[in-house]
């Protein structure tokens, strides 16, 4: 038999699971483990008749042969049912959302994930598997979300549980009886509680956190103490609240928590408590209030992390520079990084700090040449790694520090900027608003976890994939992340399986032990540690180094050191592409937004990163526009006046042929390539191809018609491949004379043989138009005019002219005429009698023009066709 069941002081997560598992298995019993809460009981007492769930005491234990747990796998909390877990052979099935903790029970199935709560994991289930429920069932497990996810207010909750409501509403959940069990007016008793609570509640500060203790006592029972502790939590401004109420001979202790740093399951599993990081509760006989407040707040002081340390937030690795540099060389690095403050070294160990404004007055006064030991500062303000942010904040605020150098054993293992406190300091001013209730879903630049979209838009081979991912960068001490593409599209709803990975260490080593991991192979590149991982199935992900980068001269291709995330995101084109998404086991899913990418996928606005930023790399200015087009979204002004400036300065002429090739490639693989030589040509970008280019109404006209012509093309579904990228350069090139074709193709370095193809193309296509002007467009006529040119400059010439007549003849070429030929072949000839010989090509002449005339149809007429046009007779002859 097989026996469903959760944990004692069933809550309305609890049942609501064990409804959606007797879906999933049918045939199974559903137990209650023993009490329930008060309003769980109201609502099986109205709906009884729905659901089919047994007392403990009616469940022969002797029979049961799978367990199915629900919101639990703490053998603790399951009742009378834990007996079951001595029977040998026990098959244990377990559905939580709950963390795993040490001695929690294993099963053989386990579906475990954590969301806001279990409902949402098994309604995700039924969904998938299409099970049907009821509209009774999915109250009942709409009241499960709303509950465990407090009216989705809880820090906890995300975007399934929102899903998963939403698919229980289309299945006729009834929101008027959730209210009626969940939204109930507190009882004078109730309010009595609350008051005395309010009055008895003391404030610590542990590790940071503000914590509020109520304690109060009551002879008799009250019924829903939780939902006075969830009206003392709104009330009180604190980072977690722990109620502890007695009544009659026990002592129930509710913990509340907003942030995860406080995770009261763990703390109150000490104890025997349940719940998960947010909500948790347990019961405690033999101890007083003030007794039990006591082992409390020891408990906070060892469990509870600190907020984030200097280590947590600082930039890692840092650039520094040698005391006996110069100040010339100092300026230089500066000016070459981007930095305003550097340590210094001696002999590998900390010396002082440099400023920029420092090294510019020395230089000012003739010092360049001097060692920077004469101008450091030689005792800064420093942090250790493990620093609270609670001293940093203090550091740097009160001391008007702009830069701060986290030391361990005399060496610089990272750097806090002003920027880095500032965002933090603001991370937590959202997350406190969030917690109370504030609208913040304008605030896009505050910390969020993007697990449950990797999970939803990705392959689960491909998360497990990143998992692994994580772990590996745990084991090797390495903080790994997935940037790029991947992570821009699944903010934007959309899959993109290009996953690109940059580890804060050894890139090439981490690609190593991956691959060793996975049975795969790599493929490394020591000049920019950067390596490809490819697995046994094919499947490739690019693994690079965490690197800076600068510009030796504008244009050329930069030079790249190792450096941080921070660092490495800077160097970007645009803020949309500078996402990352940390792997690393606790983390995996944070996403880190330095510069702003979640506020410009929002407002749809390519945006860059610096002022210098074409000036570096004068080629993404192509890039801006590709994803402008591609995405629908705006180039910024700011932006716009640069690329246009970049083009005043003539910057494109510094860029190398081949990248401006390579980026025309790209555009023009785009879906909508017409568009983008529009803005080529608002940017006056259309020039750095040939100053003889213009986007003159004729030019904008051929491009619009191409486009259709290539969409037609599509829709066919022929076999043939079309060269779509060569149309394009065909479309921009077509009204130039020939020596400035040739001289384009220079500019740009189209490779040779391409270079010859598209001039080719030209030529054919200009051909195309003169036969079909100058001779009848009878199928016979068409095909002996068309049958010997490629099919580009045949599709192209449908776009080029304006002609009916040729279009026509050139879309029923493609798609009727270009392929036909005889049925008969020459062993067929020579089985009907006929001796082989060159003739033979004028009897298969013949053949295709009686096809293409519409005298034969079938290889029966093509036949008598040949029969009576080259009898025996004309064959001797012919002989």
């Amino acid at each position: 038999m097989d026996l469903i069941t959760t944990h004692i002081n069933t809550d309305f997560d609890g049942l609501a699971a064990m409804i959606a598992a007797k879906k999933l298995y049918p045939g199974a019993q559903a137990a209650m483990p023993g009490a329930q809460e008060r309003t769980v009981r109201e609502f099986m007492r109205s709906s009884a008749w729905a659901f089919d769930i047994k007392k403990p005491s009616e469940v022969d234990l002797s029979k049961v042969r799978r367990l199915i747990l629900v919101d639990t796998r703490d053998a603790r909390r399951i009742g009378p049912f834990s007996a079951l877990l001595e029977h040998p052979g026990l098959d244990v099935h377990i559905y939580d959302h709950h963390p795993l903790r040490e001695g929690d029970l294993r099963g053989s199935v386990e579906v475990v994930e954590e969301v806001g709560c279990v409902s949402t994991l098994m309604v995700e289930l039924l969904q998938s598997r299409q099970i049907t429920i009821t509209p009774v069932e999915a109250t009942a497990m709409a009241l499960g979300i709303y509950e465990e996810t407090g009216f989705f207010s809880f820090p906890s909750t995300g975007e399934r549980d929102f899903l998963a409501m939403a698919y229980l509403l289309k299945q006729g959940a009834n929101l008027n009886v959730v209210k009626t069990f969940l939204e109930r007016e507190p009882s004078r008793e109730q309010l009595g509680l609350l008051n005395d609570l309010l009055e008895s509640a003391r404030e610590y500060e542990v590790s940071g956190f503000l914590v509020q203790i109520a304690q109060a006592s009551r002879d008799e029972y009250i019924p829903d103490a939780a939902m006075v502790t969830h009206k003392l939590r709104d009330i009180l401004d604190c980072d977690a609240l722990f109620v502890l109420l007695r009544m009659e001979d026990r002592i129930h202790v509710i913990g509340r928590s907003r942030v995860a740093e406080i995770d009261v399951a763990e703390i109150l599993r000490h104890f025997e408590g349940g719940g998960h990081t947010y909500a948790s509760s347990a019961v405690v006989k033999g101890n007083s209030l003030e007794g039990l407040e006591e082992s409390l707040r020891g408990l906070l002081e060892k469990g509870v992390r600190p907020v984030k340390r200097a280590a947590d937030i600082m930039t890692s690795p840092v650039k520094c520079i040698e005391h006996s540099a110069s100040l010339k060389q100092a300026q230089e690095s500066m000016s070459k990084f981007g930095f305003n403050v550097m340590p210094v070294l001696k002999g590998g160990k900390f010396f002082g700090v440099i400023s920029r404004e420092v090294v510019e007055r020395a230089l000012h006064h003739g010092f360049g040449n001097r060692h920077l030991s004469s101008f450091a500062t030689t005792d800064p303000v420093t942090a250790a790694p493990d620093t609270s942010m609670l001293e940093v904040e203090g550091l740097m605020v009160e001391r008007n520090r702009k830069f701060l150098p986290v030391l361990e054993d005399g060496r610089v293992v990272g750097a806090i900027t002003r920027t880095d406190l500032l965002r933090v300091l603001y991370e937590d001013l959202i997350r406190r608003t969030r917690t109370e209730g504030e609208d913040t879903t304008e605030r896009v630049g505050s910390t969020r976890n993007i697990r449950s979209a990797i999970i939803e838009k990705l392959p689960s081979p491909l998360v497990d994939l990143l998992r692994l991912c994580g772990h590996v960068g745990d084991r090797m001490a390495f903080q790994v992340y997935l940037v790029g593409g991947s992570v821009r599209d699944l903010l934007r709803n959309e899959r993109n399986l290009d996953l690109d990975l940059v580890v804060e260490g050894q890139g090439i080593a981490f690609a190593r032990e991956l691959a060793s991991e996975l049975g795969g192979r790599v493929r490394s590149h020591q000049r920019f540690n950067t390596a490809v991982v490819i697995l046994p199935d094919g499947f490739k992900l690019d693994v690079a180094t965490a690197r800076t980068e600068y510009y030796e001269a504008p244009g050329v291709l930069p030079t790249v050191e190792a450096s941080s995330i921070k660092k490495d995101l800077y160097r970007r084109d645009f803020t949309i592409n500078t996402l990352a998404v940390k792997l690393n086991g606790q983390h995996f899913g944070v996403l880190l937004d330095f510069f702003g990418g979640q506020r410009d996928l929002k407002d749809r606005t390519i945006r860059i990163l610096h002022n210098l930023s074409f000036v570096e790399d004068p080629t993404r200015a192509f890039r801006a526009i590709r994803f402008a087009v591609r995405f629908g979204f705006r180039i910024g002004k700011h932006t716009a006046n640069l690329m246009k400036n970049a083009v005043r300065m003539n910057l494109m002429e510094k860029v190398s042929g081949s990248r401006l090739y390579d980026e025309l490639l790209l555009m023009f693989s785009e879906t909508s390539p017409a568009k983008s030589v529009r803005e080529l040509s608002r940017y006056s970008l259309l020039q750095s191809i040939h100053p003889s280019i213009r986007y003159r109404p004729s030019l904008q006209d051929l491009l619009e018609r191409l486009e259709k012509v290539i969409a037609w093309y599509r829709l066919l579904y022929l076999p043939d491949p079309l060269n779509e990228s060569d149309l394009w350069f065909m479309a921009l090139l077509f009204d130039l004379r020939e020596l400035e074709t040739v001289s384009a193709f220079e500019q740009i370095a189209v490779p040779e043989k391409v270079a010859e193809r598209i001039a080719r193309f030209i030529g054919q296509t200009k051909a195309v138009h003169y036969r079909l002007k100058t001779r009848p467009h009878s199928s016979r006529e068409v095909f002996h005019a068309l049958s010997d040119f490629d099919l580009e400059p045949l599709v192209f010439g449908m776009a080029a002219t304006q002609d009916e007549s040729l279009k026509k003849a050139l879309a029923t070429f493609i798609t009727d005429l270009r392929k036909t030929r005889p049925l008969l072949s020459g062993k067929e000839l020579i089985a009907m009698g006929y001796e082989p010989g060159p003739w033979f090509h004028e009897v298969f002449q013949a053949l295709l023009d009686a096809r293409l005339e519409g005298k034969v149809r079938t290889k029966y007429e093509e036949t008598r066709f040949v029969r009576e046009r080259f009898p025996n007779t004309s064959i001797s002859r012919s002989k």
